[in-house]
This record gives structure tokens, C-alpha cells and sequence, in this order.
């Protein structure tokens, strides 16, 4: 059993005065009732409710008085009320435009009932269906696949965590720690992938569940639009786009099709609302707030580093070269950064950002921006010499502060670098496996 962070999310949630109904939110596949279960087990009872059965359904229809209807869920799962905390589990509540109204009834009637609501594909069905949910009712979580930190859990490395999280990775072990960020890199987080490699480390028997996820994203196409012309685009989307992850894409026909820009667009906007990629917009501003460009063009970053490992058949490619900033000119290695960078919040408005230079005919940019006390600090994704980081030059000499962060598979180090116009900054090397403690490392060394 992967030991979630998120698990910590909901224990506070639980312990919260001002606690409202939690909806779990991420793609399909990512551990959201496997979560809860595990959840579960802080509770004296368990109430795990299905929405996409219909006997489970109907109860919400019968009932319009919340109170009427959680005695009618004790009848209904045989379990008698015995004072004790109550978890209330409701899954695929997309299935209920009924049950998704009433939560706001918990809220307000029956807050001694602990609610958590999960589903699939739930902001694009909702859309569809034209239902919402109740506005200031409700809490969100957003759960995404494992982290390193968790992957190491799920391989039972924990004294590995213990090291990270204390940063305390000795050189002498460097290079043990980041093989195995070597192969979370290669598989990546999705939960039933990690646990599988536990199980046997051998990568051939992953493709067996790679297959039957893609083939599930694949079959939920109807359900994200009922506009058909949409959903050839789409599955057109899901079956060449995970070539581009981590580049800078046009809409405009994506993928050699003959679609149009706001076509194409739409598509993917319907597949970001599934929490299966994210359109990843510049900014030109190094300094807090960090203001978007939609007008420019977004980078592509899919959920999972291993599922675009596998779809775009570099599995073999990343396994036999020693270090993953070699792998596919680089883009690997900043995908990876990218989905690590997403796990350091639960909150589902998180975006990862990168910086591009506003000028005329400059190709100037940065990996990521990452907002930290304040500040927006730049992440390069890069190895080699610093006098190389030439856009990083560029946006310190534009930013109010001198702390920037790269990241490679060299040991953890800090350098005092001037700028091309002689403003001094210091340069944190990060290696890949510190990502996850991204904000430890800079309150301990914001100098």
C-alpha cells in the first residue's frame, strides 16, 4: 500500500472546524477510492456509496431531507449508527445531479457527517449535464499520480525518504537515490504502475496496465463532449499527441491533421478539464504576480511521465541512457520536473508556468517559474557549465531577487554566479530527487 500525501490533507480536513463536503478531484486511475479506503480506516464507520449503481442511486432520488436520507444509507449498507465518527463515501457522484445538490444540505444539517465525493471525469460530464456544485459548500482536493517521495514509499525505501526530507543525501549515496529517480522517470506515478514494479522491477510487465489505462482514456471520449466532430479530435489528440509532451505546440493543425487552430484548442481544453494533460502558458514578468499569456503558445505536459514513455516508445531510450537529461534532447527530464513541480500543492488551481522573454526576435526562456514567498523563482531544467544558462542571466538581471534553481543528477550544490551585466545571484543545483522538498530546500537556503 503507497502511503498518499495526500493522506495528510485529509486528516487536517477532518480535524477542521470549518470542514464542508470534500470532492476529490484527477483523472482516472490516480488512487482517489483507494485513497478514501485508506482514509477510512480513521473513522468507527464506513458508509461507501456507488452512484453508478442504481440501487445506490435511487436513495438520493427518494429523499429530499438529508437526515431521512443518512438513515436511509445506514438501512440500505446494514450498519447501525453507534455515535462513533460516520465517513460518507460517494463515488461516481457525476452519475446524480440530484446527490450532488443535496451536499450542500450536509454542510448546513448534517455536519457531524464526514462527506467525501469522488468521480470520473467530473468537471466535463458536469458540463454536459449542465449541473455544478454548490458553491462555497464544498472543499476540492486535487489528486494527482505519486510523487518520487511516494514511489519510494510504494518500493519500501523509506529510510531513502527519511534522507530527502531531512536533505541529508550524502554523496556517497547520490547516485543510488537518483538511479531510482532514474526509474521513476521511466514507469512514473500512475499508482498501479508502482505498485506492479514493486512487486517484480520488471518494466515488461508494466505494459499490460500502460495499455489498459490508455485503452480507458480512450473510451471516455463520448463522455467528454457530445459534439462529434470534437470527438474525432480528441481521440486524434490522445493518439499522437503524447509525442509532443513538453513541447511548445500550435494548435493549428496539431498532429499533421487538417484542424483548426480553435478546433484544436477546444479539444484540448476539454481533455485538460479531465486532468489528463495541462496547457502550460508563459509569462513574460519575473516577479510576483506572475500574469499569463494566453496568446502565446502553451507547452504540453501529460499526467504521467511514463505514460508518454510509453506511448511515444522512448521506453528503451530512457532505460539505457545514464542520465535522463540525455533522453529525447532534454524533454524528459523537464516533463518529470514539471509533474514533480504539480504534486507540491492539493489545490486544483496549481499551474505550472514557464517565462519567455517579451522581445522582438528573442528566443530567450526559462523551464518553469515557480512562486515562492514572493518571489518568482526561475527553474532551468539543465546541465553543464553556468556561463550555458544564458536566459537564466536574462531573467535574474529583470528579477527583484537573487535566488534561482537548476535542476540535474549531480549532487546538491550551491554556486555564486554573476550575471552577464554583473548582478550576483545564487544558484541552488538541484538534484531531481530534492523536487518533492522544493520548498524546504528554499527556506533553508534563501539567501
Amino acid at each position: 500500500m503507497i502511503q498518499r500525501n495526500a493522506l495528510h490533507f485529509l486528516s487536517q480536513w477532518k480535524e477542521s472546524a470549518d470542514r464542508k463536503p470534500l470532492v476529490i478531484r484527477g483523472a482516472r486511475q490516480v488512487g482517489k477510492t483507494t485513497l478514501v479506503k485508506e482514509f477510512a480506516k480513521q473513522f468507527d464507520l464506513f458508509l461507501d456509496i456507488n452512484l453508478e449503481k442504481p440501487a445506490d442511486r435511487q436513495l438520493f432520488e427518494d429523499y429530499s431531507n438529508v437526515n431521512d436520507l443518512v438513515a436511509a444509507l445506514f438501512f440500505h449498507k446494514e450498519k447501525q449508527k453507534n455515535g462513533g465518527s460516520v465517513l460518507l463515501f460517494i463515488d461516481e457522484i457525476q452519475f446524480s445531479k440530484r446527490a450532488i445538490a443535496l451536499l450542500r444540505y450536509f454542510y448546513e444539517e448534517a455536519k457531524e457527517i464526514f462527506v467525501v465525493v469522488a468521480g470520473s471525469l467530473l468537471e466535463s460530464v458536469m458540463d454536459v449535464r449542465q449541473i455544478s456544485f454548490p458553491v462555497g459548500r464544498v472543499q476540492y482536493l486535487a489528486l494527482r499520480p505519486c510523487s518520487f517521495l511516494e514511489f519510494l514509499d510504494g518500493m519500501d525505501r523509506l529510510f531513502d525518504i527519511d534522507l530527502i526530507k531531512n536533505l541529508q543525501v550524502e554523496s556517497v549515496i547520490h547516485e543510488r537515490i537518483i538511479k531510482y529517480f532514474h526509474t521513476y522517470t521511466l514507469i512514473g506515478g500512475m499508482p498501479a504502475v508502482v505498485s506492479q514494479y514493486a512487486k517484480n522491477q520488471d518494466v515488461l510487465s508494466l505494459r499490460e496496465i500502460f495499455e489498459s489505462l490508455l485503452v480507458s482514456y480512450q473510451d471516455d471520449v463520448e463522455k467528454y463532449t457530445p459534439n462529434p466532430n470534437q470527438i474525432k479530435i480528441i481521440r486524434t489528440i490522445l493518439s499522437v499527441g503524447w509525442t509532443s509532451a513538453g513541447e511548445i505546440i500550435s494548435f493549428e493543425r496539431f498532429g499533421g491533421t487538417h484542424y483548426s487552430s480553435r478546433e484544436v484548442s477546444t479539444a484540448f481544453q476539454t481533455i485538460q478539464k479531465a486532468m489528463l494533460l495541462d496547457l502550460v502558458y508563459p509569462t513574460s514578468v519575473a516577479q510576483m504576480p506572475l500574469i499569463q499569456n494566453f496568446r502565446k503558445r502553451p507547452k504540453l505536459i501529460w499526467l504521467d511521465t511514463g505514460l508518454v514513455n510509453f506511448m511515444a516508445g522512448i521506453q528503451k531510450e530512457v532505460f539505457s541512457i545514464p542520465d535522463i537529461q540525455d533522453v529525447w534532447r532534454g524533454r524528459i527530464a523537464e516533463h518529470v520536473v514539471a509533474q514533480e513541480l504539480l504534486t507540491l500543492s492539493n489545490s486544483i488551481l496549481t499551474k505550472r508556468i514557464y517565462w519567455r522573454r517579451e522581445k522582438q526576435g528573442s528566443e530567450a526562456e526559462i523551464d518553469f517559474v515557480y512562486p515562492y514567498n514572493s518571489m518568482a523563482i526561475p527553474i532551468e531544467v539543465k546541465s553543464g557549465h553556468n556561463s550555458k544558462l544564458k536566459s537564466l542571466h536574462l531573467y535574474m538581471d529583470s528579477c527583484p531577487h537573487n535566488l534561482a534553481v537548476r535542476v540535474w543528477s549531480q549532487p546538491f550544490s550551491i554556486d555564486e554566479v554573476h550575471t552577464f551585466a554583473g548582478k550576483k545571484f545564487f544558484l541552488i543545483n538541484l538534484p531531481f530527487y530534492y523536487l518533492g522538498v522544493l520548498d524546504k530546500v528554499l527556506d533553508r537556503f534563501n539567501l
